[in-house]
């Protein structure tokens, strides 16, 4: 004879009614609890939370954290590789986002690394973006006829000299790309002075620049793209035709560098810029890493996403290697190796 179970029961109708009765009372009990100390509770992982509500989250995100130019709306959820794949419509596009069930990771773009396409997979070996990617990210952009692409750096900061080396790889190839790019300054003035987040050199270098880019403009790439090899601040003055003089007068000049400083600083504070590069396309911030990180072609095709009409430059290809990190007499260079982590720049200290 078999011993019987001391746990076990038998359970007849009723009991199952009073039961079921007394999860009923149960859960009702916390959908009351939770619609009255909704800022306090949250039972979502007890049960489940609503698709569209979380859906609806991400997109409010989006809206309100300045990730599109246009408003973003839903166009409709469903469940994939478990998670909440949402489709967004913004203008007249509809792309493919994600975000996790709990409403806590939003990936605005997903890559699947399963297909067998050898040109997508070459690309997400370098955490390069497909095609595809690129042509959703210049979808979202907003157009104009005159498009500016402004890049936020320090002039000692190793990713801001990369972002630096893009662009000017894209100027010397296509000069007429010069038009519609300005790099500005990160930074702060204290008791007149201008300062900087690696101190008095890179200061110093940072109100140079500023100078050089306002008062001599056809001097400025040049020298740029001479100072980021080594650092050589009087060797490239010299070598690049800089007016020393008037460059002198102009970093002494409250009225003057720090004048053109302040103004770069306080489009800092505009655009929330905490650290180098950032940039800034239209007044909207705007990732490199969605163009194909810090090189020439990422470069040209950030503008070119803006133009209501592409021109000549848009059809020319650019070097597509990333730019050297930090000083390098080459484009590329033993610091080449940026392969589109978005948390290499230089942050502000907190």
């Amino acid at each position: 004879m078999s011993k019987s179970n001391p746990f076990s029961f038998e359970m007849n109708k009723n009991t199952a009614l009073i039961g079921l009765a007394v999860i009923g009372v149960i859960v009702a009990g916390i959908l009351v609890f939770a619609n009255n100390n909704s800022g306090d509770f949250k039972f979502s992982g007890l049960l489940g939370s609503s698709n569209e509500a979380t859906a609806q989250k991400a997109i409010d995100y989006i809206n309100n954290s300045g990730l599109s130019s246009s408003p973003a709306s839903l166009v409709s959820t469903s469940e994939e590789s478990g998670l909440l794949k949402i489709k967004i419509k913004i203008g007249a596009n509809e792309f493919d986002s994600y975000v996790t069930k709990d409403g806590k990771l939003l990936f605005p773009q997903a890559i699947d690394i399963s297909q067998s396409d050898a040109n997508d997979s070459a690309a997400t070996t370098n955490n390069q973006p497909t095609e595809e990617q690129k042509q959703q990210a210049a979808s979202a952009i907003e157009k104009t006829d005159n498009p500016m692409l402004e890049a936020y750096v320090v002039s000692r900061c190793p990713y801001g000299i990369q972002m630096q080396r893009a662009m000017a790889e894209a100027v010397k190839t296509q000069p007429s790309l010069a038009q519609y790019i300005k790099v500005r300054y990160m930074g702060d003035v204290s008791n007149g002075k201008v300062t900087a987040m690696h101190g008095d050199a890179e200061a110093t270098e940072n109100l140079r620049q500023i100078c050089i880019r306002e008062e001599q403009p056809v001097k400025y790439w040049d020298y740029v793209a001479c100072q980021m090899q080594a650092g050589d601040t009087a060797g490239c003055e010299k070598s690049t035709g800089v007016d020393s003089a008037k460059l002198n007068s102009c970093v002494s000049s409250p009225s003057k560098g720090v004048a053109y400083a302040q103004k770069d600083f306080d489009l800092n504070t505009k655009y929330s810029v905490t650290g180098s590069p950032a940039l800034v396309l239209n007044g909207a911030n705007v990732s490199e890493f969605n163009f194909g990180g810090r090189s020439a072609d990422a470069v040209k095709s950030i503008v070119c996403a803006a133009f209501n009409s592409d021109p000549g430059f848009c059809s020319v290809d650019l070097k597509t290697s990333q730019a050297a990190v930090s000083f390098s007499v080459t484009y590329e260079g033993a610091g080449g190796s940026g392969t589109g982590n978005n948390d290499a720049d230089c942050a502000v200290a907190k």
